[in-house]
């Protein structure tokens, strides 16, 4: 398999924000494993984000102080699942015209 194919795209940035990729030709290895609970994490608080932002806009007292501060925090956990969601599209298998796996 092509190396590039088997690069996985990590729920995590380094410190000037570009992406990290992990090259590793065993999907249960110690840093895949690590990945995946940090992708599970950050679906779990993007659902209970959501669930804060939904009690937050029917707040009708609510300011625009704590409207920004929700939206910076909506911003960062959207990044997140669609950080989620690249990776594993990346990961699935690759189906040739006939629909066998390479």
């Amino acid at each position: 398999m092509d190396t590039m194919t088997r690069l996985r795209l990590l729920p995590w940035s380094d410190p000037e924000g570009r992406p990290c990729y992990l090259a590793s030709d065993r999907d249960d290895s110690p840093m895949n494993r690590r990945a995946d609970q940090i992708e599970a994490l950050h679906l779990s608080m993007g659902t209970e984000l959501l669930g804060h932002a939904r009690a937050l806009l029917d707040d009708r007292k609510a300011d625009a102080r704590e409207l920004r501060f929700l939206a910076n925090r909506l911003c960062e956990a959207l990044r997140d699942a669609l950080r989620v969601a690249e990776s594993r599209g990346r990961r699935l298998a690759v189906h040739d015209e006939d629909g066998d796996a390479p």
